[in-house]
């Protein structure tokens, strides 16, 4: 059946009822799972955010951190095991909201002790727990730029799991679901270390997706964009849109049936047209209309009213108002059974060390605090610090 037509026993099979028909493909070959055009989009977006990535690395490590142009691919688990490392690093953070689908990371065990022996301070160390956290801490700070960017260009929040990283073997490595997936790969450049590969995993739905909404968006964006001098003379030229017994004729303005507006209808159409275009349409003009006569609104000035002598008036109205002054040494909590097992030689303990400043109390609110001395056999307080203003009105509420 290469020349496309059904062979005798096929029209036999279709005659009698069947549907167990094997035909051979018509064009030769099956469609890519990922084409060109979604690839390119795809690069363009990734392309956007890899120099803040790799400036983000450079702040956590200290270290001058680039990486280089991403490489977009489509993988199978047994191409992938293939090419990576026996022990691995995997950061799994899926795409949870805005789109959906499996998403991770993959490090060789090189590059994560170098970046959490960077991170931390202690280079040479272990892959133990604390450095896997900081090798965390570092995926999360790059995938935060690469969702930023996929929200903005598909116009939606994304948000993802939380960071769950393993040292594992390779082959046991959570690929994304479906026989193929997206395999992005970055050159990543250390200053002083060796040249390394990070290698991030798409699941092909969530890339579909993704490219799918970056397209429409970028769709949306072109049809919002005014329209041009091309497309207003565009629109003047239009032929008549419902000539009776003919078609349309070139530069007729629009045509309307009387039945269908009259003759009040068409001429309210065509002058609404022509306020929206700015041109004239069916031979109508209109008389240019004088600007309107606007005038600079004006306001008197302000003045700032004297205040001093007001204020200094209403505080002395206050300044023979009696208030109570209560120095306290300390407090304490008891049980009732206590205070009524009180007698006297009963000692009770506060809440204040010795030596330690008391409280100076106004109407019960703390105001400041001094230190305790004698004067004329007699009690009295030195003050030794002003409660801020801060600490007053968090004491109030």
């Amino acid at each position: 059946m290469s020349d496309g037509s059904l062979s005798q026993d096929e029209i036999d099979a279709l005659l009698q009822g069947t549907d167990n028909i094997e035909m051979e493909p018509t064009g030769g070959a099956t469609a890519a799972p990922f084409s060109d055009a979604e690839k390119n989009t795809f690069q363009s977006i990734l392309d956007e955010v890899a120099e803040s990535q790799g400036s983000n690395l450079s702040i956590l490590t200290g270290k001058t951190v680039t990486l280089g142009k991403p490489e977009i691919s489509v993988s199978t688990r047994d191409q992938l095991i293939g090419e990576l490392a026996d022990n691995v690093v995997e950061v799994k953070i899926d795409f949870t909201e805005g789109v959906l689908g499996d998403h991770s990371y993959i490090l060789p065990s090189e590059l994560a002790n170098v970046l959490a022996g960077l991170m931390m301070g202690q280079s040479g160390g272990e892959l133990d727990e604390a450095a896997l956290s900081a090798v965390s801490e570092a995926i999360s700070q790059i995938t935060g730029s690469e969702t930023t960017a996929i929200g903005n260009r598909i116009g939606k929040t994304i948000k993802t799991t939380p960071p769950d990283i393993k040292k594992v073997e390779k082959s046991q490595v959570r690929f994304p679901q479906g026989d193929n997936f997206v395999k992005v790969t970055y050159p990543i450049a250390i200053e002083g270390e060796n040249p390394s590969t990070l290698t991030e995993l798409y699941s092909l739905s969530l890339v579909k997706e993704i490219v799918s909404l970056s397209s429409g968006t970028q769709g949306m964006e072109a049809a919002t964009q005014p329209m041009g001098a091309g497309a207003s003379d565009a629109m003047a030229g239009l032929g008549g849109m419902a000539q009776p017994g003919g078609g349309a004729q070139p530069g007729a303005g629009v045509g309307v049936q009387p039945n269908v507006f009259g003759g009040a209808g068409v001429q309210g159409a065509q002058m609404g047209m022509q306020q929206t275009f700015g041109q004239p349409v069916g031979g109508i003009t209109s008389q240019p209309q004088a600007p309107p006569n606007v005038q600079p609104i004006q306001f008197a000035n302000l003045q700032q009213p004297p205040t001093t002598n007001v204020e200094q008036g209403n505080i002395g109205l206050l300044m023979d108002v009696y208030m109570e002054l209560t120095v306290e040494l300390g407090r304490t909590k008891r049980l009732i059974k206590d205070i009524l097992g009180i007698g006297e030689g009963t000692i009770i303990e506060l809440d204040k060390l010795a030596g330690e400043p008391v409280d100076i109390l106004v109407n019960h609110k703390l105001i400041a605090k001094g230190e305790v001395v004698v004067i004329d056999e007699n009690f009295g307080v030195r003050v030794t610090e002003i409660v801020s203003p801060m600490e007053r009105m968090s004491d109030l509420t």
